[in-house]
């Protein structure tokens, strides 16, 4: 006999219901959580560390920290959005818009910058990788943030039923 011929659809549906409820109950790994806070300190300030040891004016120093700080800000804002539309938080269209645009253009900026800078092809490559590393881990440690703190309110709910 063939089981799934027997099964109901309700069971099915439950069963269907407890996997995905499964899915998030998973907390990121102690391991993940840590590579991505190092890849965010490392990136950051492997990236300041450059900028302090260039031999550069200050207004290029202070343009390149500055779009770091944008990119930085930027993609936390553009994960955070996308986090609150996925757990059913209302975010609003412009301010969606706003936070991929302004991710963009962050980059756009630093690549034009690097393009038309007096640097050597390898620095303009760290500045470039690090700043990467940087804006990615970011995403990472707010993600992590977001999936604990979703959990640690779903147990606590839980537990007081």
């Amino acid at each position: 006999m063939d089981y799934q011929t027997t099964v109901s659809n309700k069971e099915a549906t439950s069963k269907k219901e407890k996997k995905d409820n499964k899915f998030y109950d998973q907390k990121p790994t102690a391991a993940f959580v840590g590579a991505s806070w190092t890849s965010l300190f490392v990136g950051t300030i492997a990236f300041c560390i450059g900028l302090w040891n260039a031999d550069m004016l200050l207004n290029e120093k202070g343009y390149y920290f500055t779009i770091l700080l944008f990119g930085l800000f930027s993609v936390i804002s553009v994960q955070k959005a996308v986090r609150d539309k996925l757990e059913g938080i209302e975010v609003t269209q412009m301010y969606y818009s706003i936070s991929w645009a302004t991710t963009i253009i962050s980059i756009v900026l630093l690549v034009i910058g690097l393009w038309n800078a007096d640097l050597e092809l390898s620095e303009k490559g760290f500045y470039g990788i690090s700043f990467l590393l940087s804006i990615y881990a970011a995403i990472a440690v707010q993600k992590n943030t977001r999936d604990i703190a979703y959990i640690e309110r779903n147990q606590k709910s839980k537990d007081l039923f």
